[in-house]
Formats: C-alpha cells, structure tokens, sequence
C-alpha cells in the first residue's frame, strides 16, 4: 500500500496542463500521495496561452484537475495565484471556484514565524533584468529540447530508469541561462527584502531553488515540465524541494537550523538521496 505523505503547506506551479509536456502522471500522484493544511498553485497551472493555440487535454490532465478541486472538497484551504500561462484567471481575483480562492498574490507565514510573500515570478521577469534563458538557444531550440526529453524519458521509463531531467541539465549548464537565473533571482529577494519579507515563493523560470540571498530566503518550486518539483513545508516550518517521479528525494532544504540548497550546475537528482528516508513524514 502506497504511503501518504504528510505537510504543514505545499507550493506547485508551472504544471502546464493542456501541454504535451507536462508530466501529469507524476503530478497526479503526487497529489493522491500527499495531505497539506495549505495547498498553494502559484500560477501556470492551466496553460490557457497554448490551449488557445492548439487542442490539448488528455484524460490525465482532466484528472489532474479532478484531484485538486477533491482536495479542496477535503477541507484543504487551495489558493490559486494565476501566472502568465494563465493570466485570464487573473479577472477572478477576490474569487472562490469550487472552494479554491483565486489571488493576485498570497502572504504565508511559516510555522516558525518566518513571513514569505507567495506569487507566480512573472512580475520580475523584466528586460532590465535579463532575456529568458530561451533566447541564449533560441525558443526552437527549446521545444526541440524538450521533446527530446521526452522521448529519452519515455524509453528509460520503459527500460525501468529513474527520470532524467535533460532540460534541466542542458539549462544548469548554459553560462547564459544562469546569468539570467541568478540575475532573476536578486532581483526577487531584493523586492521581498524592500517589503520586509524574510522570503519570496514563486516559480516562473523553471529551475527549482533554494538559497539564501542577503536576508532572504529564495525559494522557487520548480514545474512540472522539467523538474518535476514541489516545494513543501513541513509542521516545524523547514522547507523542502521535492523530485517527485519514480523516485522521491529532497534535493534542497532550508530551515532555521541549516540551509541545503540546489546543487548547481546540474540538478542532481541523488543528491541527497540518502536522507529522503528521514524526510518524509509518513503515515500508513
């Protein structure tokens, strides 16, 4: 019998349902597996700018869907905080569907006090800071990469190895796409610093991340196109950044104690493999 696992809050974003790249299996049993006070979607849940385009919604995504409006019907508190992908949603602002309220942006306070405000990212993705990573290879080169990553992930899947973030790794890899990552993420910390925050969760630019800029902590849950992450929250307030696929390991934690961040410049999917036994709390 699969094991449920137990947070104070959980933070996803950037699934892209209504793509071919988005990996709806995992995150659908992710979110079977799971029970939270807070679930937070922080924006491109629904990709309404590629639907519009083209025609795509497999029975998996509708499930996807299904699972976080009966998660709300649980008595989970779900905020959805729309991205870009999903902008539209932005004019139910102030509004609760099915018991999911929508926000422009959220306020979280942690277990430990900690204050961190929760919004897509969108907003600092501005020209003065840098060009998505996308241009250092051009938005072709991209979707090219990623249909490659998902055909060698369809056949490790078939050969029964564990998930391969190649995107992921191509990124980590691009002096370019770091500078930009790096440049975006001051740019958030200093905002939330400005403000008096002692953190700021979003997500946006699809690498996952942990780290401690200045007096603030940056954390970013990642998507569910390539990293195929969560971030979470657990009863004493640490923070975690999960890899869920056929494997679930911690690959980043911040707490009052100590802070683990992402390793750079690969995201490396073992990385602390051997203390996602002690991670999780579980319950049968």
């Amino acid at each position: 019998m699969n094991s449920t696992y137990c947070f104070r809050s959980v933070f996803v974003s950037d699934v892209h349902l209504g793509t071919p790249d988005c990996r709806a299996d995992y995150l659908l049993d992710f979110l079977k597996r799971m029970r939270c006070e807070t679930l937070y979607l922080v924006g491109d849940i629904i990709d309404l700018e590629a639907l519009a385009i083209r025609s795509f919604w497999p029975a998996s995504h509708a499930a996807v869907i299904a699972e976080i409006l009966a998660i709300a019907a649980r008595g989970t508190r779900v905020v959805y905080i729309p991205g870009n992908h999903d902008a539209p949603m932005r004019g139910l602002v102030g509004q609760s569907l099915a018991g999911i309220e929508v926000r422009l942006n959220a306020e979280h306070v942690g277990a430990d006090g900690r204050r961190y405000r929760v919004s897509h990212g969108d907003e600092f993705d501005i020209e003065q800071v840098g060009k998505r990573w996308l241009t250092w290879i051009g938005e072709r080169g991209h979707r090219l990469l990623l249909m490659l990553n998902r055909s060698v992930n369809g056949v490790r899947r078939r050969l029964q190895l564990p998930y391969l973030p190649l995107s992921i790794m191509t990124k980590s890899r691009l002096s370019g796409a770091l500078e930009y990552i790096r440049g975006y993420e001051a740019s958030v910390a200093a905002a939330a610093s400005a403000d008096g925050f002692d953190g700021h969760i979003c997500g946006h630019i699809h690498f996952g991340g942990v780290r401690k800029i200045g007096d603030v902590l940056y954390l970013n849950d990642g998507d569910w196109v390539e990293h195929c992450t969560a971030l979470t929250e657990d009863a004493s307030g640490a923070m975690d950044l999960l890899h869920w696929s056929e494997q679930v390991t911690r690959l980043a934690h911040a707490s009052s104690e100590r802070l683990v961040p992402l390793p750079i410049p690969a995201l490396a999917i073992g990385s602390l493999a051997a203390e996602r036994a002690s991670v999780l709390r579980t319950a049968a």
